[in-house]
C-alpha cells in the first residue's frame, strides 16, 4: 500500500550495483556497475563511521561468511549473484535457503535508479508520500494491483495544507494533520473509494488541545503511529510534543520540548518508550543557548522529571526530519545546514551548554540560498557519528530515510533535495552511490519499497514517479507518453515552514 498527498533522462546517476553479471570469479572484484547512467562520480569513501555501526551494517548486508572464507583477502568484496545462488543450491549455509543477511547482500546491490515511470501527476505541488503515507487531497494506492487507487481522500478543515500523514500498522486507518490542533482519522479499509470528509465518510477529529492549555491555536508539523497502533505522537508549532491515546480517545501527554517549532517526531523503536524530536530552536538567533538540536525523550522519565533523557548537538541550523533505525540507538536527521547526520543516542548529553558563538551572516532557508561561507563550518561540540553532504535542504522540510531493513539491511540513506534530485548515500562510507534526476522542482519526499528494489519520488512539479533497478522492463516517461490520473488538489505555499 502506498500513500501520497499533494498539496526522463537518467544521466549522472552515479554507480549502481544492478547487473546480474555472469563471471568466472567468486567475487565481483569490487567494481562498480555503471549501466544506470554515464556519470563518472566517484564512490570512494568520504568518511568512516565508528566501528560498531559499520559492523552492524555488515552483519545485516555483508558477504556470507561461508563463501567469503573461500577466497582469503577478498572478504570485503561483494559475492556475485550467480555464486550466491550456486551456494544456496549447494547448501553452503547448511540451511538450504538464504538467510536474511544473504537476502540483503543480494538485494542491496540492486539500487532503484532506472526510470522514472510516471505514476501520477498533479497541477500543484506534491508534498509528502510514503509506501505507507500526504496534501489537501490524499491518495492511497495498491502497488500490487498496478497502482490502483484504493482510497481518494478529500481532506477537511485544513489550515494552509496537509502537513503530514501516517498509516496505521494494520493499514486500516490513516491520519492527517494541518496547521491546526485537530488530527483527522479516516478508515482506509472501507468499501468507499471516494472519501469526502463528512459527506461520504466521517473523518473523525482528534483534539490535541490539553485541558490546561491557554496558548494560541497551534498547528502540527509531524505525526506518527506507534508500532502497536495504539498511540499517536505529534510535533507542533507551539514547541511541544503531544501523545494521543487512541484506545481511550484522549490526549495523554504534552511536553514543552523545544523553544521553537517541532518539525519532526518519531518513536525510536517498538517499545514506544523513546521518542526522537527535531526542532527549529532559535534558528535565526545569534550566540544562542543551543539553537538547533535533536532531542531524545524517555517516556518513563516524564512523570518524574518532565525533561528529556538527553540532547544531541551537531546541526548548525534547524532540523527538518528524523528517521529512526528502529533499534532504539541510531537515527538520522536532515538539517537546514545542508547535511544529514547519523546519531548514536549513547553519545547524548544532559544539557546544551555548548556555545556556537556569533555568525557573520543572516539567512532564511525559505527564500535564500545557503551562505557559501557557512558550508564548511563545523559545530564545536558535534556529537554525531557521521555527516552526509551533497543534497540541498531549502524552501521546505525535506525528508530523509534509512533504506529498508528487509531488502538492504539499512545499508543506505536516501533523501529528497531542493535541487530536484534524489540522493542515495552509503551509510558506512558516506559515498554518494546514486543521484536520481527527473524532476524540475524540489523533491520533498521519497519512499523506498520495503521489499522490492523500487523507489518513488514526489516533487513540487506535480510528478510522482517510480524508479526501479536498471534491468526492469517498462517505458520511461516522456512528454509524449504519460498516463495522468484525474485528481482534485489545492495549491499551497510554505510560509509557515
Amino acid at each position: 500500500m502506498f500513500v501520497s498527498a499533494t498539496g526522463v533522462a537518467v544521466d549522472e546517476m552515479g554507480y549502481a550495483m544492478s547487473r546480474l553479471d555472469i563471471e568466472s570469479e567468486l567475487f565481483d572484484g569490487g567494481n562498480a556497475i555503471n549501466e544506470a547512467g554515464s556519470s563518472n562520480r566517484s564512490n570512494r569513501s568520504l568518511h568512516k563511521v565508528d566501528d560498531e555501526i559499520a559492523q552492524l551494517t555488515n552483519l545485516r548486508s555483508g558477504p556470507p561468511d561461508q563463501l567469503r572464507r573461500l577466497v582469503p583477502g577478498k572478504q570485503q568484496l561483494p559475492v556475485s549473484p550467480v555464486r550466491m545462488l550456486a551456494g544456496r543450491e549447494g547448501n553452503y549455509s547448511g540451511r538450504g535457503r538464504f538467510s536474511s543477511r544473504d537476502r540483503c547482500h543480494m538485494l542491496s546491490r540492486y539500487l532503484p535508479v532506472n526510470g522514472p515511470w510516471l505514476v501520477d501527476q498533479t497541477t500543484s505541488r506534491a508534498y509528502v508520500l510514503n509506501f505507507q503515507p500526504m496534501g489537501s487531497n490524499i491518495r492511497i494506492y495498491d502497488v500490487d494491483r498496478g497502482w490502483k487507487v484504493q482510497k481518494n481522500i478529500l481532506a477537511k478543515s485544513l489550515r494552509w495544507t496537509v502537513t503530514d500523514t501516517s498509516l496505521s500498522p494494520d493499514q486500516r486507518h490513516v491520519v492527517y494533520t494541518s496547521m491546526s490542533p485537530i488530527v483527522h482519522i479516516v478508515n482506509v479499509g472501507s468499501a468507499t473509494t471516494e472519501s469526502l470528509a463528512n459527506v461520504t465518510e466521517i473523518h473523525e477529529g482528534l483534539d490535541f488541545v490539553s485541558h490546561d492549555y491557554r496558548g494560541y491555536s497551534f498547528g502540527l508539523f509531524s505525526v506518527k503511529f506507534s508500532t502497536d497502533g495504539r498511540e499517536l505522537v505529534a510535533g507542533s508549532s507551539d514547541n511541544s510534543i503531544y501523545v494521543y491515546d487512541l484506545e481511550s480517545n484522549k490526549l495523554s501527554l504534552r511536553i514543552v520540548a523545544h523553544t521553537a517549532d517541532v518539525n519532526t517526531v518519531t518513536f525510536a523503536d517498538e517499545s514506544g518508550n523513546l521518542i526522537y524530536s527535531g526542532s527549529d530552536d532559535n534558528l535565526c538567533k545569534v550566540n544562542s543557548r543551543k539553537p538547533e538540536h535533536g532531542t531524545v525523550w524517555d517516556r518513563r522519565c516524564f512523570i518524574a522529571k518532565d525533561k528529556p533523557a538527553g540532547v544531541l548537538m551537531g546541526h548548525l541550523e534547524g532540523i527538518t526530519f528524523i528517521d529512526s533505525r528502529g533499534d532504539g540507538r541510531y537515527f538520522i536527521s536532515n538539517g537546514k545546514d545542508q547535511t544529514i547526520k547519523l546519531w548514536d543516542i549513547r553519545k547524548m548529553s544532559s544539557n546544551t551548554s555548548c556555545n556556537l558563538g556569533f555568525r557573520n551572516y543572516e539567512w532564511d532557508y525559505r527564500w535564500m540560498d545557503y551562505p557559501p561561507q557557512a558550508r564548511d563550518l563545523k559545530h564545536p561540540c558535534d556529537q554525531s557519528v557521521a555527516t552526509y553532504k551533497g543534497h540541498s535542504v531549502l524552501r521546505t522540510l525535506i525528508r530523509c530515510y534509512f533504506s529498508p531493513e528487509h531488502s538492504t539491511g539499512q545499508k543506505y540513506i536516501y533523501t529528497g533535495s531542493h535541487d530536484s534530485r534524489v540522493y542515495i548515500y552509503d551509510v558506512v562510507t558516506g559515498a554518494q552511490v546514486a543521484v536520481l534526476k527527473h524532476h524540475t522542482s524540489p523533491v520533498r519526499d521519497c519512499s523506498w519499497h520495503p521489499s522490492y528494489p523500487m523507489l518513488v519520488s514526489s516533487s513540487w512539479d506535480g510528478d510522482m514517479v517510480k524508479w526501479e533497478f536498471p534491468d526492469s522492463t517498462g517505458v520511461n516517461c516522456s512528454d509524449d507518453d504519460r498516463f495522468v490520473f484525474s485528481r482534485i488538489v489545492v495549491d499551497y505555499t510554505d510560509e509557515f515552514e
